[in-house]
């Protein structure tokens, strides 16, 4: 640790700046150097040009072997996205949504094998009985012309069902080994978010199931103590996912009034909602038991107080921004725009903000040629390509 200090102090001052965002909500102390408020990196100059819309409130995006793109609107919708930005009409086929407040139909994944296969993944808020919602996770098989998707069916329903029409999650990632994880969210009111750290329910947790819906036999709570399917649990309301190049499980999640985080996911592990927070709730009271950590919860890797809002989440390995590689790419909802973070091994030691002018970015989704696709949230929401300046 000495040494890194010593060659921090080597730096100019600029670079040991902070990202310009206001003072914290919350009174706490980081746990460890860059946990939060990481130097700020090198201003990159970066363009975002149209590419599609308008769509309304777009959530989820992924791109086909062939160049194109699904993208999927919260009232329900999935369209085709050509490459000179044409959208098709709604693709048939998709179950019904619940759209109220946060829910509707919300990401959208490609099986490993999509050009063999031609599996889709997505998840949304299913309605269910009594007005009640729940996250869920679904596949379906595209038609080779593209306009439906058949063999429609849940490969994971959270449970039990909320009456409240929020925090969802909810990001669907396969992880290229047969499986899929799903996260979802502990819908927000409490005492109920509370499920959250009861392995018992799947509220506030990574899931972990096959691509038919199976638990797995490796999971955590397979053999009794929890539900099957739940991986990880204590989370708020798990926005972002992805895997790193060495197939490692990162999330982002929204915090309250500050704590969002940045999380290495680990079987088993809890981190923490609501018990401890690096936020405080909406009124200014604290969390759980008032303080940012307690034993026997996992540390966030990185935290933002305020707020970035994150949303979707990629780690960058294209050539057009060559000061990228590695770098985590996140997709910030309030106040807007993308933040990159500079890792090494586990520990951020960088930020940067860009493109905050854009407001409400929902998704990001790299390319084959190193840009990079953003989603903006609003009902003329549209799909923007992210390049060098």
């Amino acid at each position: 640790m000495r040494r890194t200090l010593t060659a921090l102090a080597l730096l100019p001052l600029p670079a040991l700046a902070q990202v310009e965002q206001g003072p914290p909500n919350a009174p706490y102390e980081p746990a460890f150097e860059n946990q939060t408020r990481a130097p700020a990196l090198p201003d990159t100059p970066v363009q975002a040009e149209p590419v599609a819309g308008p769509l309304e409130h777009p959530w989820g995006i992924a791109t086909l072997p062939d160049g194109t793109h699904l993208v999927t609107e919260r009232p329900g919708r999935m369209r085709l996205v050509s490459a000179d930005g044409t959208l098709s009409d709604p693709i048939a086929g998709l179950p019904e949504v619940d759209p109220r407040e946060q829910g509707g139909l919300l990401d959208v994944a490609l099986s490993p094998d999509f050009a063999q296969d031609r599996t889709v993944f997505f998840t949304y808020a299913k309605p269910q009985e009594g007005g009640m919602v729940a996250t869920a996770a679904g596949r379906g098989t595209l038609s080779e012309d593209g306009t439906q998707l058949t063999d429609v069916r849940d490969i994971f329903v959270q449970t039990p069902a909320s009456e409240n029409p929020m925090h969802y999650g909810s990001r669907v990632v396969p992880d290229g080994e047969g499986n899929v994880f799903i996260t979802t969210g502990e819908h927000s009111a409490a005492p109920e978010r509370q499920r959250a750290l009861d392995p018992e329910t799947t509220w506030g947790k990574v899931v972990r199931v096959t691509q038919n819906g199976e638990a797995l036999s490796g999971n955590p709570y397979a053999n009794g103590g929890g539900r099957p399917e739940v991986w990880t649990l204590g989370h708020r309301n798990v926005q972002g996912a992805t895997l790193d190049g060495e197939g490692r499980l990162w999330v982002t999640e929204m915090g309250p009034l500050g704590g969002d985080e940045l999380n290495l996911i680990e079987a088993s592990t809890n981190y923490g909602w609501p018990g401890v927070s690096y936020g405080l709730n909406y009124d200014g009271t604290p969390v759980g038991t008032g303080e940012p950590r307690a034993e026997g919860f996992a540390e966030p890797v990185y935290y933002w107080d305020p707020v970035i809002a994150p949303g979707g989440l990629l780690f960058y390995e294209g050539d057009l921004f060559p000061d990228w590689q590695g770098d985590a790419i996140i997709a910030s909802l309030n106040p807007g725009g993308l933040v990159r973070l500079r890792l090494e091994g586990d520990r951020v030691t960088g930020e940067e903000r860009m493109l905050g002018d854009l407001g409400r970015v929902r998704d990001v989704e790299p390319q084959e040629d190193g840009s990079l696709l953003i989603l903006t949230d609003a009902e003329d929401g549209r799909i923007l390509r992210v390049t060098p300046r």
